[in-house]
């Protein structure tokens, strides 16, 4: 089992109950392939560097995570095909 950091940039758009079910989707995904969510830390609303899709702004989300190797490769692949994630990055720690 690896630690892994994911810091994702949600569509500000969005609800705030939409962004929840993104964050609660993500986290099932880690928690639905043997991985266990160690803490989610919601940063809110921040202004991006350069616009992405014309948007400035962004909801950030860290959440660190213990899961198995083969692990970020499915979390990449949902989180890709999911409209509200702008922008992700895993990094193992």
């Amino acid at each position: 089992m690896n630690s892994y950091e994911l810091l994702y940039i949600l569509n500000n758009d969005l609800a705030d109950e939409a962004k929840d079910a993104v964050v609660e989707k993500l986290n099932a995904v880690v928690t639905g392939n043997g991985g266990t969510v160690d803490s989610v830390e919601k940063w809110g609303t921040r202004r991006l560097a350069y616009p992405i899709n014309f948007k400035n702004e962004g909801y950030y989300v860290l959440v660190n995570f213990t899961a198995p190797a083969t692990l970020p490769d499915e979390l990449e692949r949902v989180m890709r095909i999911t409209d509200a994630v702008i922008r992700f990055l895993i990094v193992k720690r």
